[in-house]
């Protein structure tokens, strides 16, 4: 562990080195980084456009106009401080609604965010099927909690009844994501979009009807976190207060509306044509399944379905995979305060993530949009580094071969073949000497924490290089856009 330590705290001091006078002008980030972000940044202003157009002619149905103000707002940039980052920004379509930005996925894991010299501990998860996890509870017999968003389950839907829009209201004020100081703000930018006469006919014409102060447009575009004194900025009425935060609900639910519309959650991929007797698997990819189901063990935590069961790809619990830290995540390096005085990161290179038992525990989040049960903070222990097993519809869905794709909680990993690799061969091959050049094929790095490690389904699975690549072949067979 002293090894691994003193690795991360030179990559932090190579991150924090890049910053200079410049700082908040994103110098972190590469040229080809910030080529692709521009790209990026253009087809979410595209995509908005064409759906504003669908604004002149709404549809009548309830369900499909939440579905359309759910799309508008996550295109929609003006919900962050600097009117520069749509929650589209790490979730769009030709990745699986996961991080669009090969150059990133391949060199920081994480994301910038509004703040472009702030990023996050962890990579984007989709939020495909999202809306689909069930609201988190403990099973005793289990001895798992099961469901919630988020790596670290934190958006729990205990009190909307849906863990997805609970996971919405997290980045909006999150101060390395879209940075807002208030939730307030995100009401107050929402009402003057063009989405606003459709929100009222869906949610009513309360929705909006608040007395915002004459300081409403300075205090939001001052970057979050507000200052401890003054935890709500935006000085509101007790009841403009509440009306904020029930507008603040309705726009989340929209957002897991769409979410959970088949243009996002769609199955359609070859896995759903074989079920529907629409297609057949290749050789290699019946293969894969068979491993997938078998000696690979994937399926005990991947649930393809059951009786009941959709075809997931995830049993919605948490584990502990061993994961070893990604030395490039930018995190490390954001140990002292910013341009405005933030520190998203005060353990620096110390820092281990803790996953679920963080959360549980009530440790350092960098958002919270769901209260935490005081009754399971015993559980925090046997939670601690665990994360919530991810689905694996779209997981190798991307625009080119050559487009780079980020697995684990932090990014640690750059290709499908590399983490079945891990899960292959994790307790086989020896540990890495640091800088070595055999790291991901030949040994691998200590894991990030050992804490609750998962050591009965990953780690020693005996398969050769060509299961490992029909494994692979498999998962291909998950990514929607098959049938039409």
């Amino acid at each position: 562990m002293k090894t691994q330590r003193a690795f991360l705290s030179i990559a932090a001091a190579i991150f924090a080195s890049t910053l200079g006078a410049d700082a908040e002008t994103g110098s972190r980030l590469s040229p080809e980084a910030l080529h692709e972000i521009a790209q990026i940044e253009a087809e979410i202003d595209r995509i908005e456009a064409q759906t504003i157009e669908r604004l002149a002619a709404p549809p009548d149905n309830q369900i499909q106009q939440i579905e359309l103000l759910g799309k508008l707002m996550l295109y929609d940039k003006d919900l962050s401080v600097n009117r520069n980052e749509a929650c589209a920004f790490c979730h769009m379509p030709e990745t699986g609604f996961t991080g669009p930005v090969s150059e990133l996925n391949r060199t920081t894991g994480a994301y910038p965010g509004s703040v472009r010299t702030r990023f996050s501990n962890r990579k984007p998860q989709s939020h495909a099927y999202a809306p689909l996890s069930p609201v988190l509870h403990y099973n005793p017999a289990q001895g798992d909690l099961v469901g919630g968003n988020f790596w670290d389950m934190r958006a729990t839907g205990r009190r909307l009844g849906n863990p997805a829009a609970e996971q919405a209201q997290g980045p909006p004020t999150n101060p390395v994501e879209m940075g807002l100081p208030d939730i307030a703000c995100a009401v107050y930018r929402a009402s003057q979009r063009p989405y606003r006469a459709l929100f009222e006919s869906v949610w009513g014409p309360q929705s909006f009807a608040i007395a915002w102060p004459g300081d409403v447009e300075q205090v939001c575009n001052r970057p979050g976190p507000p200052a401890a004194a003054d935890p709500l900025p935006v000085h509101l009425s007790p009841i403009d207060r509440g009306r904020v935060g029930a507008t603040f609900d309705q726009m989340a639910q929209s957002i897991a509306g769409y979410e959970a519309s088949a243009e996002v959650t769609s199955f359609t991929s070859k896995f759903d044509a074989v079920l529907a007797k629409q297609a057949q698997f290749r050789p290699q990819e019946q293969q894969g399944y068979d491993l997938f189901r078998g000696r690979a063990r994937c399926n005990e935590c991947h649930r393809d379905g059951g009786p009941g069961e959709d075809p997931l790809f995830t049993d919605f619990t948490a584990s502990n995979i061993g994961t070893p830290a990604n030395p490039r995540l930018p995190y490390y390096g954001e140990d002292r305060p910013d341009a405005l005085g933030y520190v998203a990161n005060p353990l620096g290179s110390s820092f281990v993530d803790g996953g679920v038992g963080t959360f549980l525990s009530n440790g350092h989040l960098l958002s919270q949009p769901s209260a935490v049960d005081a009754r399971w903070l015993k559980l925090a222990p046997d939670n601690q580094a665990r994360m919530q097993v991810p689905t694996l519809r779209n997981v190798d869905k991307r625009p080119d071969p050559a487009f780079v794709k980020a697995y684990g909680h932090n990014g640690y990993f750059t290709s499908l073949k590399q983490i079945v690799h891990f899960y292959n061969t994790r307790d086989v091959l020896p540990r890495c000497q640091p800088h070595d050049p055999g790291e991901g094929t030949t040994c691998w790095p200590a894991p990030e924490s050992t804490a609750n490690m998962n050591t009965s389904k990953v780690g020693r699975l005996g398969l050769s290089d060509a299961e490992e690549d029909a494994l692979v072949l498999f998962m291909q067979t998950l990514t929607d856009g098959f049938m039409h």
